[in-house]
């Protein structure tokens, strides 16, 4: 097998081979044809995330080392089985689950992985879909992507469930009442598509890029806000009144303070995205507003379940992506740094095994 892995923070890709995995006990190996390039990637790339305060969280502390394979976002096809693996054969495509934890805890045993305290994922703990192969613990981590497009069923290993999970935290939501979200990329795309899943019809997109907020409205925006200039939250209010619930699918501290601002009454604030930085909190303001802060961190085996069988169903809306060469690794994730994707960019590979499909 072989792989483009970052090798040091900020440093290009490498193209690397190594041996291929052979399964064993539980282990299914699964070949990549298709990986969605997330922003996670860009922060696993960089090497380290910004905790606020002035204090950053290098990926070294959490126990990666390098090189390393990112890639989290994988449709592929089952080439081999370890001889205790079930519930896959040979040739099945399936998307990959790949927040794993430990396999053993009560979180991982209530199909919980993703809380779990010693988290193995792929594409930061084990090498993910940037390269050509992905060796997967348990077949419970594989899910058929039905009639879904393999491109699109890729994004919701990781863009889809956690929209899904995000929009759980807040529903119901009375579907005319104001719902924010900040930030229309890739995430931010599909949670339109999602709350409009889940029957909502009064979304609120900020973003400060133009080209992203016309694909807001194409997406079934109600209405768009330009995001840049120091008066967001008064601008929010102004277009649209106290929101509902919002999702800060940037969350950096200007953005995370806006829509704190803009909570009504009993308001929820999902944070999604992980740009970083610090947000002060009233503490009696939090009681007399009865407000909600909530970190959302991806989501589970159900709720990846749960969004393929609303794609299948025809309830998802499908959301942009734009299909790269596999080799093109580099460049997708200098074009995602520079925004200039609408939605999800996916690398494509073509698969060795003559019967690919």
């Amino acid at each position: 097998m072989e792989g483009w892995m970052v090798v040091a923070a900020n440093a290009p890709l490498e193209k690397i081979g190594m041996p291929t995995p052979v399964p064993t006990g539980s282990e299914v190996l699964v070949e990549v044809s298709h990986c969605g390039v997330c922003h996670s990637d860009l922060h696993f790339w960089k090497g380290e995330y910004n905790m606020g305060g002035g204090q950053v969280m290098k990926l070294t502390e959490r126990g990666i080392t390098l090189p390393r394979a990112p890639g989290h976002e994988i449709v592929g096809r089952v080439v081999a089985l370890g001889p205790d693996a079930t519930g896959v054969a040979i040739g099945d495509t399936r998307v990959i689950y790949p927040w794993l934890g430990c396999g053993e805890c009560a979180e991982c045993n209530s199909e919980r992985d993703n809380m779990c305290l010693a988290p193995r994922g792929i594409g930061t703990v084990r090498d993910g879909g940037f390269g050509s192969h992905v060796l997967v613990p348990h077949a419970r981590y594989l899910f058929d992507p039905g009639t879904v497009d393999p491109a699109l069923a890729a994004t919701y290993a990781c863009s889809g469930l956690t929209c899904y999970a995000a929009v759980s935290k807040v529903a119901p939501l009375a579907p005319g009442k104001p719902v924010l979200i900040i930030g229309a990329g890739g995430i931010g795309l599909m949670m339109i598509a999602m709350l409009k899943a889940f029957d909502h019809d009064n979304i609120v997109v900020v973003d400060i890029d133009a080209a992203k907020r016309t694909a807001a409205l194409a997406a079934g925006a109600t209405q768009v806000i330009d995001g840049s200039g120091d008066d967001l939250a008064a601008r929010i209010i102004a277009a649209c009144g106290p929101v509902a619930a919002a999702f800060d699918c940037v969350n950096r501290d200007s953005t995370a303070r806006a829509a704190l601002d803009v909570l009504a009454k009993g308001g929820k604030l999902v944070l999604v995205g992980v740009a970083g930085g610090d947000l002060t909190l009233s503490l009696a303001g939090m009681i007399f507003r009865s407000i909600s802060v909530m970190g959302n961190l991806t989501g589970s085996p159900a709720d990846l379940r749960a969004v393929l069988a609303l794609a299948n169903a025809g309830k998802l809306d499908p959301t942009p992506v734009t299909c790269c060469p596999h080799d093109s690794a580099n460049q997708a994730l200098v074009d995602l740094k520079q925004g200039k994707f609408t939605g999800r960019a996916v690398l494509v590979r073509e698969l060795e095994t003559s019967d690919a499909r």
